[in-house]
């Protein structure tokens, strides 16, 4: 497998089999030269909008205060300790998107989003962990990282923030432009700018199961069938009115073991969750949308692209995207794999496609779930 110069010089399977899930890893240069993707003020236009989540996070005397977005205004520049932070950046800006595509080594499925921190001389978020794994990619200034494997998580009780209590530090590094630190799931540690800094982190989805549970169980109740309703002819006579009876039990008990999840059922379940848009994410389609012939012809020379919006994965013959699933045949399922895994569909491969699959991509045009090339 070939080397990326992103994980310094070892392979991403070298990286999964090593680090991921296990311990960190100090990449000097991962992006040489590495300039910030987003400057000040188009970060700080993104923080003002409703859809967009961030955080303004300011200490003073040793204590924290948080305020969450949309963030109306900030402190001068020249204040110390103060950081702001901007979820998705990936869904507003291209090159963002492009950043982050370059850890699809990782599947798209755990994949989360990019954020930028911006600090002042002296910020940070305070000694914490995270329940995921993080690439830490200094973009800009400098950033002390001091980190550590303690069992120890208590938190610190009435902080806006959770800060650890009694955060050991093992390690200490200082990142500069192009640096990058990955950081397994509880790993403690505490970053603090040295001067005016930006970092980036590039952050994976770890949902609880008890989260994936609850959905699941959601998921599945429209498609439970258990014909029939409770009923007791040989009911007898009750010596103890509020007990309930053992019989009454014993059926009920019998019937809810008819409820039986398959593979498939599981398929489509984590297919349709993992693709759905978060609670902030909208989609806008064309001002003025092209004729289906219109879009036919154009996309067959120019190609289409995913929204930097939209979340396409698949398995088997099962294709989700934003949420929704369908099945497919093998034919259909081969361009749409396609469209999945490069994140855009050459003009060439859509003259080919079935009418199926132009109708498919022409109601994803008019949602702007995709674009034309």
């Amino acid at each position: 497998m070939k080397k990326l110069t992103l994980l310094g010089d070892i392979t991403p399977a070298q990286f999964l089999r090593d680090y991921w899930h296990k311990k960190p890893l100090l990449i000097r240069q991962a992006i040489p030269g590495f300039k910030p993707l987003l400057k000040l003020d188009a970060l700080a236009a993104l923080a003002k909008l409703n859809h967009v989540e961030s955080r303004l996070i300011t200490q003073a005397d040793g204590d924290w205060s948080m305020q969450h977005g949309p963030l109306t205004e900030l402190p001068p520049r020249t204040q110390r300790e103060w950081t702001m932070l901007v979820q998705g950046a990936n869904l507003a800006d291209k090159g963002c998107d492009a950043l982050l595509r370059q850890f699809r080594f990782i599947p798209d499925a755990r994949l989360d989003d990019l954020m930028i921190s911006y600090a002042t001389d002296g910020g940070g978020v305070g000694p914490h962990f995270d329940s995921y794994d993080v690439f830490l990619l200094q973009a800009h200034g400098k950033r002390r990282w001091r980190i550590g494997a303690q069992k120890d998580l208590t938190l610190v009780e009435g902080k806006p923030l959770k800060i650890l209590k009694n955060f050991k530090p093992q390690e200490e590094f200082v990142l500069e432009p192009g640096d990058m630190l990955y950081l397994p799931p509880h790993y403690a540690h505490d970053g603090v700018a040295e001067g005016e800094c930006m970092t980036y982190s590039i952050g994976f989805r770890s949902p609880s199961y008890q989260e994936l549970g609850e959905a699941f169980l959601q998921f599945m109740a429209d498609s439970i069938d258990l014909p029939g309703r409770y009923a007791d002819p040989d009911l007898e006579v009750s010596r103890n009115p509020a007990e309930i009876p053992r019989n009454m039990l014993e059926a009920i008990t019998e019937e809810m073991n008819k409820v039986r999840f398959t593979e498939e059922d599981i398929t489509i379940f984590v297919g349709e969750h993992m693709s759905e848009p978060k609670h902030n994410v909208f989609f806008t389609g064309p001002a003025k949308p092209l004729t289906m012939g219109r879009f036919t012809e154009t996309a067959a020379k120019r190609g289409v692209a995913l929204s930097l919006k939209s979340q396409m994965l698949y398995r088997g013959k099962h294709v989700f995207i934003n949420g929704e699933s369908f099945a497919v045949g093998r034919a259909d399922k081969a361009v749409l794999d396609v469209l999945a895994n490069e994140r855009a569909l050459p003009g060439a491969a859509v003259g080919g496609a079935s009418d199926d699959v132009i109708d498919a991509l022409y109601t994803w045009y008019q949602d702007g779930w995709i674009e034309l090339a």
